[in-house]
């Protein structure tokens, strides 16, 4: 089981083993499970699971609630967690966590394997990746040495540099001159709205019509993967991106990266700059657009902590109950509990190794109750106990809904972006090609 933080390393990962795989001959099949892998799909990998299967913590959080979960896994032998900074520093971390638990509980010898190349403090993942039955146990640690210092410079502009703003226009004709004297070139930015601006500006002085790409979570997917399998092919001369390909990616021959705007953080630029020459022998290869003028600080700052190898990941901290309260429920949707069990398992979790009994009845009691304010609301009522004591989820519909609302990512509303079709005379009519979608709030 490899779990990445990214949909689209998943799928990096899945051709990069898959080539090697198919010439060779080796009788091993590898698939991804994501947000975007159809149904069919999906229920098929639950009746025969490939021998690798590549997918996120949220596809996990769904295999773990499902009735055959035990079935399902009862084969595993090893989980890699790919970019492991990524993945624990937040609430995403946490359902993972305890995720992670409840597979130990199926395969007591369960491997688990980390990977990261931006580390501040190697032992809180070492803690994080084994059972803390035992306080304080710590998984082995395999440090790699060497590797060629990165080439990093920041614009020196020939125009003047703005006070204010975050699109960096002053820099667009400088951006497109080194896009023409590099291979592929992959430009960062921090926001989609900033992928967007300077994806239209590029192409607004792409005189020479060169392929360039757009990439970011908005995007419809089908757009997405033409632009992904474009980049493996080294058909593409730029592709503008958001954090959807920051972390592990590599894609075809990129040889430069611009980050256009202070990269806010000495680990996010280690990540994104590892994209170009991504080998170990050959130096990464990165400019930094400052887009006003106190990003230059911003800039200087971050290229600074790079050269002396400073990492800003945020420490871990303590497990969210409001995560813990969501991991019963799926527990509950894959089959019955004891709650004393369940306890001992969670406190297995490294972000919930000091949770005490009272705190954990307690967010039983808001699971099975909806707290004080709801208690008297029969729909809130998500988990019965049975009287031989188990807790089971009380109805189908409560199931559904979980499985359609797991995860601690915050939906937001959004609406689709569609390219006009021309009605019969003339005018604009419904029913265009799926561009992709945008916030309301983005829109308003």
């Amino acid at each position: 089981l490899y779990i990445s933080p990214l949909k689209a390393l998943a799928v990096d990962i899945e051709r990069n083993l898959g080539k090697p795989v198919e010439e060779i001959g080796l009788p091993v099949t590898i698939e991804t499970r994501t947000g975007d892998t159809p149904s069919h799909k999906r229920q098929r990998q639950k009746l025969a699971p490939p021998d690798i299967l590549l997918t996120t913590p949220e596809q996990l959080a769904l295999l773990i609630a499902s009735n055959d979960a035990r079935r399902f896994f009862e084969d595993l032998r090893y989980v890699v967690f790919d970019e492991l900074h990524s993945l624990v520093t937040s609430k995403r971390g946490h359902l993972l966590a305890l995720g992670l638990a409840r597979l130990r509980s199926f395969v007591p010898g369960l491997q688990t394997i980390g990977l990261s190349a931006t580390v501040a403090e190697p032992d809180e993942l070492r803690r994080w990746l084994v059972s803390q039955a035992s306080p304080g146990a710590m998984s082995e640690l395999i440090v790699v040495t060497g590797g060629a210092k990165p080439d990093i410079s920041i614009l020196d502009s020939e125009e003047r540099v703005p006070w204010a703003g975050h699109s960096a226009r002053y820099a667009t004709p400088e951006i497109y001159r080194e896009i023409k004297r590099h291979k592929t070139t992959l430009l960062f930015v921090n926001t989609r709205s900033q992928a967007e601006l300077l994806f239209q500006e590029l192409w607004r002085v792409n005189e020479d019509t060169l392929p360039i790409a757009l990439h970011h979570g908005s995007l419809d997917v089908a757009q997405r993967r033409r632009v992904e399998k474009a980049m493996g092919e080294n058909a593409l001369r730029a592709i503008v991106a958001t954090s959807t390909l920051d972390l592990g990616i590599d894609w075809g021959d990129v040889d430069l990266v611009v980050h256009v705007g202070a990269p806010k953080g000495a680990s996010r630029l280690a990540q994104r700059i590892g994209r170009a020459n991504h080998r170990m022998d050959e130096p990464s290869k990165a400019i930094l657009i400052p887009a006003n003028r106190f990003e230059v600080l911003e800039c200087r700052a971050a290229l600074d902590a790079n050269y002396l190898g400073a990492q800003d990941t945020p420490p871990l901290v303590n497990g969210g109950l409001d995560v813990l309260a969501q991991h019963v429920l799926g527990c509950a949707c894959g089959a019955p509990f004891r709650a004393d069990a369940l306890f001992d398992e969670v406190r297995t979790a490294a972000p919930y190794a000091s949770l005490d009994r009272p705190t954990f009845d307690r967010v039983i009691d808001f699971v099975a109750t909806g707290g004080y304010a709801l208690r008297n609301y029969e729909r809130y009522a998500r988990i019965r106990q049975t009287r031989e004591g188990l807790w089971r989820v009380s109805n189908p519909a409560v199931a559904q809904q979980y499985r359609l609302n797991v995860g601690t990512i915050i939906e937001v509303p959004a609406l689709n972006v569609r390219y006009v079709q021309a009605g019969s005379r003339g005018a604009a009519s419904r029913g265009g090609r799926v561009l992709g979608k945008i916030e309301e709030a983005f829109l308003e």
